[in-house]
């Protein structure tokens, strides 16, 4: 996290990239990125900024309810529009390339709705942190022309953090919460039955105080369960892990396993074909010089 008196200039800088822009549309999930930026839009422009959600099977209900909560919070004007993407067979192939097509059709639908909003720009809240990583879905951002004012403010994940919490922001330490559709594994099809019950066995786990989680779905139907390391011990002792296991049995898995790794963001990336997490993460970091 930077000092605070760089954070300030970084704040600053921010403010002023977007004041330059002639009216955005936040890409807003709701999560902590997006929030920082639709807040800063909203003091930079005013009415000139509008936050867009995206509703679909790959988001979970309280997130699209966080989404709404917030927006009203920062005084932006928001609006929620349904996406598509569980139409396209290449989503739901889910071959590695998913996130890419979901963020086409992300940036395409908003990009339909600039005129009707009366804006000009897209704007994500992508950070400097994601550059060079397996993040498919910069590759569909440049493609449809999308800025990202914090990486061009220059703000990590712990500065957009720092400033969330200097602005009183709820969600200034609030987990990373990914699509639904990225708990499948690679090779597994994305279905709207599957989305569901990974939602309904996350929100079982939070329901018994596991802030951090994710319900991982593998072919045969497998759930592998991603904690905290110190979580393990509970989980794993009874009368709880006949509890879960039954609870996720109820839900269709057939199999349930407590992953002794612990919880790692992104660990199904592994199961990504080389060639596919090699080509995304060249085509989204931009050239040196």
């Amino acid at each position: 996290m930077s000092e605070l008196p760089t954070l300030l200039a970084k704040r600053d800088r921010l403010l002023t990239l977007l004041r330059e822009l002639p009216g955005v549309a936040v890409a807003f999930s709701g999560g902590i990125d997006s929030t920082v930026v639709a807040k800063a839009a909203v003091m930079a422009l005013g009415e000139r900024a509008v936050a867009v959600t995206a509703d679909s099977p790959s988001v979970p209900r309280r997130e699209l309810d966080d989404a709404r909560h917030l927006a009203q919070l920062i005084g932006i004007r928001h609006i929620v529009v349904a996406t598509h993407e569980f139409e396209n067979p290449d989503y739901r192939k889910n071959d590695g390339r998913r996130c890419y097509h979901c963020k086409t059709e992300l940036y395409s639908t908003v990009q339909k709705l600039l005129p009707e909003l009366g804006v000009a720009v897209v704007v994500s809240g992508a950070n400097v942190d994601d550059l060079g990583d397996y993040r498919p879905g910069l590759v569909a951002a440049a493609e449809h022309a999308v800025r990202h004012p914090l990486q061009e403010a220059g703000f990590t994940k712990a500065d957009v953090r720092a400033l969330a919490r200097l602005w009183e922001l709820p969600t200034w330490d609030k987990p990373a919460s990914p699509c639904l559709s990225s708990r499948l594994a690679p090779g597994l099809a994305v279905t709207p039955e599957r989305t569901q019950r990974v939602e309904q066995a996350e929100a079982y786990l939070r329901s018994l105080g596991v802030r951090e989680c994710r319900v991982r779905y593998h072919e045969g139907d497998l759930a592998r369960i991603e904690v905290p390391t110190s979580e393990i011990p509970r989980l794993a002792s009874e009368p709880l892990r006949s509890e879960l296991s039954r609870r996720l049995h109820a839900l269709g898995f057939k199999f349930v396993a407590l992953d002794l790794d612990g919880f790692r963001s992104g660990s199904l990336n592994e199961l990504v074909p080389l060639e596919v997490r090699h080509y995304y993460q060249a085509a989204a970091t931009p050239p040196s010089g």
